[in-house]
């Protein structure tokens, strides 16, 4: 079972430049905003990207679903909610929601990620390090 614990909260601010000309937030943009959810969400563990490329592992996207429910506007601050659904494998899933200042969900998601060797560029487990550090 996952820890519920390991859940990660991060607050962005809408930037023009993430918006249409009505001041949406383009659909587009809401990948960027499940990176940083998972980004911080693997800081908070004690891990980073950097970290997983110098011991040989990438973790590219294999899935991305996004539900949209409201939209988010220029200059909001919205929260991105990000959790690990189910112990890594070769794998690592997580959902998201992205709430607005009234705490009213805007958008839900969900990525897979695959642990990749480097150097063989073949599949690969999760490293032992992330499973540990989720088991305590």
């Amino acid at each position: 079972m996952v820890n519920p614990t390991k859940c990660s909260e991060n607050q962005i601010r809408v930037r023009y430049g993430e918006t249409d000309q009505m001041g949406v937030v383009y659909h587009g943009n809401y990948a960027q905003y499940f990176e940083i959810g998972r980004t911080e969400w693997l800081r908070e563990l004690g891990v980073t990207y950097k970290q997983m490329e110098e011991d040989g592992v990438m973790l590219p996207v294999i899935s991305l679903n996004v539900k949209f429910k409201k939209s988010a506007y220029y200059d909001d601050v919205i929260k991105v909610i990000t959790k690990l659904k189910k112990m890594p494998t070769a794998t690592i899933e997580f959902d998201y929601e992205i709430l607005n200042s009234k705490n009213e969900i805007l958008t839900t998601g969900n990525t897979v990620l695959a642990f990749i060797d480097i150097n063989k560029n073949r599949p690969t487990r999760c490293p032992k390090y992330i499973l540990d550090k989720l088991q305590d």
